[in-house]
């Protein structure tokens, strides 16, 4: 019995452990599926996965719903209209929810949400009221974002140690469909749960001109191009995105294309978000040769003619994203690509890895 106690008085303790949570909604639709989850984890708050809680409710505006069993201390609501009853948040290509949502604190992100911005504080064994008001992300029009960034990235070749740094404008658009960022674009053309297939287009800037390092001369400037083809995204368990892509040289510039297969991850922690990435790149025999290799009508003593084939790259790096307001943000990316041999041994190769940065501050619309 001494020990049965304890153990009683621990459960009782554990069962109570549980709020009720009253939530009013406003500017819904006239009617459809609600569905309500509560968040006690900041990481899963930012993807919108793995809700502490779920609760699906008949849709009414302005109504009043109440909840139990709502887990105590700091959590976030999120609470979002199921327009065609598929039983999950539809997201476009990149990750931003498509449908109809809102959150506690009647807070608006225009990226990756921050737990920090949505929580409050669930009382044990008590009540809480909220008020959230329905909106869409992208608005009616999407998301336009405009400021100014930085891109930067080392040379990989004999003599040319400088570091390319360069100030760019920093322009964006998130629609349902379509995204822009810089030189990349993609358009969603299938899916919107973990599943999602786009198009997508690619502005690929040249290595290199000849007069960058005296090992270059004679070799002529690196043309620039625009690659196009597919992408795929597909949400794993436990917030891990994975990327696959494929984009070809339409203009037929070079020839060939690039691959790309890409492992990430985001953490939260506050306003910021950084999203650890893992990347293996591969290039066509066009691309590589074009890039690192030494046709033989250019081969020179001191410069031997080298075909480099297809080439295979490891990229490891981070990307961070941090929200200052609701409509002012920073986001960062630093990346270091080590290129396999077949690049590393060419005669105009002086380092077979590459570093790589962008920042950027915008105002989103």
């Amino acid at each position: 019995m001494r020990v049965l106690i304890p153990v009683l008085l621990l459960a009782a303790t554990a069962a109570s452990a549980a709020g009720e949570l009253t939530l009013t909604v406003s500017n819904a639709p006239a009617a459809g599926t609600l569905v309500v989850q509560v968040y006690d984890s900041a990481n899963a708050f930012g993807d919108f996965r793995d809700p502490a809680r779920e609760f699906r409710v008949e849709l009414a505006d302005g109504a009043t719903h109440g909840f139990v069993d709502v887990p105590t201390g700091t959590i976030a609501v999120l609470a979002f209209v199921d327009e065609n009853d598929n039983g999950f948040l539809d997201k476009n290509f990149i990750g931003i929810p498509r449908e109809t949502l809102g959150i506690s604190n009647n807070y608006r992100p225009k990226g990756p949400p921050a737990f920090r911005r949505a929580s409050f504080d669930m009382p044990a064994s008590g009540a809480r009221e909220i008020d959230i008001e329905l909106f869409r992300v992208l608005g009616n029009r999407g998301r336009l974002g405009v400021g100014a960034g930085a891109v930067g990235q080392s040379s990989p070749y004999v003599g040319s140690s400088e570091t390319v740094l360069q100030p760019i404008p920093a322009i964006t658009y998130n629609g349902e469909r379509l995204q822009w960022l810089g030189p990349n674009v993609q358009y969603g053309i299938l899916g919107s749960g973990k599943f999602r297939l786009a198009l997508s287009a690619s502005y690929r800037i040249g290595a290199y001109e000849e007069d960058d390092s005296p090992v270059l001369a004679g070799l002529g400037d690196r043309d620039s191009t625009l690659l196009a083809g597919l992408g795929v995204r597909y949400e794993i368990p436990g917030g891990i995105n994975l990327l696959a892509r494929y984009e070809h040289d339409v203009l037929d510039r070079i020839g060939g294309g690039q691959a790309r297969v890409r492992l990430s991850k985001g953490f939260q922690a506050g306003i910021f978000r950084l999203v650890p990435q893992l990347s293996v790149n591969w290039l066509s025999a066009d691309l590589a040769n074009y890039d690192f290799g030494v046709p033989p009508s250019a081969a020179t003593p001191e410069r031997p003619a080298w075909d480099v084939g297809s080439a295979v790259s490891l990229e490891v790096g981070f990307g961070s994203f941090i929200e200052l307001t609701e409509d002012w943000r920073i986001v960062l990316n630093l990346s270091l690509e080590q290129f396999d041999d077949n690049v590393g041994d060419s005669p105009i190769v002086d380092t077979d890895r590459v570093v790589r940065g962008f920042a950027a501050l915008t105002y989103v619309f």
